[in-house]
């Protein structure tokens, strides 16, 4: 989410704080589980760079030590980081890389709105954008963007509320959402690349006032939604996740849900695995690039 659509993003929703929580109550089906997942610890990243903060993105590598994180202004990010007794303890950056439009220029502006992050198996970087809703392949961070075919469906998105999300299936399947744009029915559609065209397998159930911000599939396979809602007292968090059949999503559970405050403006997911087999969520949030909020990873072992 960029700064000059932050002021935008807060007041219609603190309008529409009060109502957000009995919204929520009254569209939570009686069937939808709910497993608690366990709170580790919060580590608050500063670096006086100018790139530094908006993140909208983050992807771990499986023994969380490798991180590349994404920012709302094009810029790619990869960092070490230093864990003791399994917590984060430092972020060292190793490099940050603006990103290139098709055109050999650097992104800004709408245009450069970067939103979503998937790494690929053989570490190409796929990136979704929101000013102008496409998705780009990078072979490399330094290279020129190769943007995927747009369906006619990406072209009818709200500007700034369009493809807030992108993860990647073990087949190499791309999967992109938006943050605030429901179709006929009521629903989240989401939007699949197999490598060859885009379809629309399926859909999500929204619940109550929380949008989607990132999703991701862990190493077990399941398709992981964050997603935020803004009320009087602070950002809330959410995560839920479904398995992916051939007749679509099934088992939906709710992971946690955080009060109003806990956290800061998570925007991004990681779903990875520990050394001992247990599965992570590591979540970013996002600044704004304001002094009022801090950047802020999040993370929580999460149930099998």
């Amino acid at each position: 989410m960029r700064r000059r659509s932050a002021i935008k993003l807060i007041l219609p929703l603190l309008a529409a704080a009060g109502l957000a929580a009995a919204a929520y109550a009254a569209k939570r089906p009686a069937d939808a589980a709910v497993q608690q997942a366990r709170y580790l610890g919060s580590y608050s990243w500063h670096l006086k760079q100018p790139w530094f903060g908006g993140f909208s993105a983050l992807k771990l590598s499986d023994n969380g030590q490798a991180l590349t994180a994404l920012s709302d202004r094009a810029t790619l990010v990869t960092s070490r980081i230093r864990r003791r007794d399994g917590q984060i303890a430092d972020i060292s950056v190793t490099a940050a890389h603006p990103l290139l439009a098709s055109t050999g220029k650097v992104l800004n502006g709408p245009s450069g709105d970067s939103e979503g992050l998937a790494v690929a198996a053989d570490g190409v970087r796929y990136i979704s954008f929101e000013g102008t809703a496409r998705v780009a392949r990078y072979q490399h961070p330094q290279d020129r963007a190769e943007v995927l075919p747009r369906p006619g469906a990406f072209r009818k998105l709200p500007r700034n509320k369009s493809l807030e999300t992108l993860a990647i299936d073990r087949h190499g399947h791309l999967y992109t959402l938006p943050e605030r744009a429901l179709d006929q029915q009521g629903q989240i559609p989401v939007w699949r690349w197999n490598g060859r065209k885009w379809s629309r397998p399926f859909s999500l159930p929204p619940r109550g006032g929380f949008l989607p911000v990132d999703a991701d599939f862990g190493p077990d396979g399941r398709f992981y939604l964050l997603e935020r809602d803004l009320t009087l007292l602070g950002f809330r968090s959410r995560l839920r996740r479904w398995d992916i059949t051939a007749d679509g999503p099934e088992n939906e559970v709710t992971l946690f849900q955080t009060a109003a405050g806990t956290h800061d403006n998570l925007e991004g997911l990681s779903i990875w695995r520990t050394p001992s087999g247990g599965l992570r969520a590591t979540m970013i949030s996002d600044d704004n690039f304001l002094p009022l909020q801090r950047t802020e990873l999040v993370e929580y072992a999460l149930p099998r």
